[in-house]
């Protein structure tokens, strides 16, 4: 599940050394911490939060066939 992440993530990016995810896992739940250059936030962020609401819905889609519970947070 986290690398498709990080095959979104890098393909929306400039700086793709400065990309990290944090995989932090509970029992039933999936949390991803994304931190991207301050440069790229926007890239990744979209107008409005459009784009990071649709890297959210492909992750939970992913997601759901592991039956777990996924949110990914930006981290600037």
């Amino acid at each position: 599940m986290k690398d498709i992440l990080e095959t979104i993530i890098l393909n929306l990016v400039e700086n793709k050394e400065a990309v990290e995810i944090k995989e932090v896992e509970e029992e039933k739940s999936i949390v991803f911490e994304v931190k991207v250059a301050q440069t790229d936030m926007g890239r990744v962020i979209g107008k409005q939060g459009r784009l990071a609401k649709s890297i959210r819905t492909v992750m939970k889609a992913v997601a759901t066939k592991e039956q777990k519970k996924v949110s990914v947070e930006f981290i600037g």
